[in-house]
């Protein structure tokens, strides 16, 4: 099974059931199914291949889907990029994934043009304003034919590229294939009890791996239904829960606690909600209790990264919860807790988790030192520490490498001091993470400045959003003499 094939056989035995909700755009799979065909004609006509890169820079829109999909019925690799990204992120993700095409929003064009005569193999630009308007995109859609030969496509074949951060500052492509991803799809289905009646709703963005896993192909994988919300407050995310009977929600903790906080909440219709799954930091265990009491539903752990795309364990729907676990493997996949010199230890005994599946990565494009450095014998190295208990609960206790997980996102530190100390006025930086209730983790950079630089706060992050996704500043700035 390859994802293209997936939504087609969605398609076959599901036409007219809701594929997508974005604000008053609905999409049925037929509509889909023919929308991600023409897109894929365009495709082709502009040259591109099996095998090539096609770059997304889109929030939760429609545009993302159909595009994403139209690259997997090519046999293409989409390359979903984080729309916060700056031109000086942009020339690195775009550079090095050697992406033909670049599809985003017209306002966030400009970005691209910035650096376009940098890019040798990003020649082509796709822009759209909206499925309402007309657009070089739209017209795409019109333009060209609503049905499709599909290539043969196997599952080891790479499906999506997705940048993480790596310890050196440097952004490395996790290339995961249609095999990868398709351990992803089945588990709406297969461990809670999914259905084409339910109905997702979308906040996590689609180019951050669970988001796309846990609310687009799980979704489609089923024929069920996923909202789609771009920009929100808690307001409207009660208002659309009530209004389109959402039946289940994916999100970080930032989301869920401030559901809890949220004065009025009460006054939704939320019976149609069956579960959440929280993931991308902890959540402290008192908090699920509290939400199960308010809400009438579960609030399930799970955990994941990019490298493993990117869901590894959960705590399943009808299994006892563990407060302060995240849950336990999914099927087909192996974890061992193993010492520094990669002996396996006790249940009980904390040490680095490492895993082996049919989820892990195909590897980082065009980087096999770094490949090798977390893929060894077959088990992915996750650097994250915790212990297994008897029943196969796993907790985390900490992390072996430098890193902060802000609000569901990856800092690593090291970029953000590269980028800090590109500033005239720094002589050196650290960057370290403070504990936050709503983010899990913050950005907290110690400078050092040169001597008679008087350079501020102010300063200092005006340069950092230059270079910087949001996600990435500093939230907090302290000048020290010494590091």
């Amino acid at each position: 099974m390859n994802l293209g094939r997936m939504l087609e056989d969605s398609t076959r035995k599901f036409p007219g059931n809701i594929a997508f909700i974005h604000d008053k755009c609905r999409m049925n799979y037929e509509e889909l199914n023919g929308a991600v065909n023409a897109l894929a004609h365009h495709f082709r006509a502009l040259g591109l291949e099996k095998g090539d890169k096609i770059a997304l820079m889109l929030p939760n829109c429609p545009e993302f889907i159909i595009s994403y999909f139209a690259a997997q019925k090519l046999g293409a690799v989409a390359v979903t990029l984080n729309v916060m990204s700056t031109p000086y992120e942009l020339r690195h993700l775009l550079g090095n994934s050697d992406a033909r095409l670049f599809i985003t929003q017209t306002p966030l064009a400009r970005r691209y043009e910035e650096i376009r005569e940098d890019l040798p193999y990003c020649k082509n630009l796709l822009t759209t304003g909206g499925m309402d308007t007309d657009s070089p995109f739209t017209q795409a859609l019109r333009d060209n034919p609503r049905t499709w030969e599909m290539p043969e496509i196997d599952p080891d074949d790479p499906a999506v590229m997705i940048y993480t951060s790596g310890l050196t500052g440097r952004s490395l492509g996790a290339v995961l294939t249609h095999g990868n991803l398709m351990t992803q799809a089945i588990l709406l289905e297969e461990e809670f009890d999914g259905t084409p009646q339910d109905r997702g709703l979308a906040v996590i963005p689609f180019f951050h791996s669970f988001g796309a896993a846990a609310n687009m192909l799980a979704v489609f994988y089923i024929g069920a239904s996923v909202v789609l919300m771009e920009r929100f407050t808690l307001e409207s995310i009660f208002s659309v829960m009530e209004r389109e009977r959402v039946t289940y929600a994916c999100s970080v903790p930032r989301m869920f606690l401030g559901m809890l906080f949220h004065q009025g909440g009460e006054r939704f219709d939320l019976s149609a909600l069956r579960f959440c799954i929280t993931g991308g930091s902890a959540i402290p265990g008192e908090f699920l209790t509290l939400f199960r009491e308010k809400f009438g539903v579960p609030l399930l752990e799970g955990y994941g990264l990019t490298e493993a795309s990117p869901i590894c364990t959960i705590t399943m729907l009808h299994s006892p919860q563990k407060p302060g676990s995240i849950g336990t493997l999914i099927a087909g996949l192996a974890a061992r807790i193993v010492a520094d010199d990669g002996t396996e230890l006790p249940r009980g005994q904390s040490g680095e988790l490492i895993v082996r599946g049919k989820n892990v990565m195909k590897g980082y494009y065009k980087d096999p030192q770094a490949t090798a450095e977390v893929i060894r014998d077959g088990w992915l190295h996750t650097g994250d520490l915790g212990y297994m208990d008897e029943d196969g609960y796993i907790f985390l206790t900490g992390r072996k490498k430098r890193m902060i997980i802000t609000s569901g996102f990856n800092v690593y530190p090291r970029e953000v001091e590269i980028v800090l100390e590109m500033h005239p006025a720094v002589a050196a930086a650290r960057v370290e993470s403070k504990e936050d209730l709503m983010r899990g983790e913050i950005v907290k950079a110690l400078i050092v400045r040169k001597p008679g630089a008087e350079a501020d706060e102010k300063e200092i992050l005006r340069h950092c959003r230059a270079y910087l996704s949001s996600y990435k500043l500093p939230r907090e700035v302290e000048f020290v003499a010494n590091l």
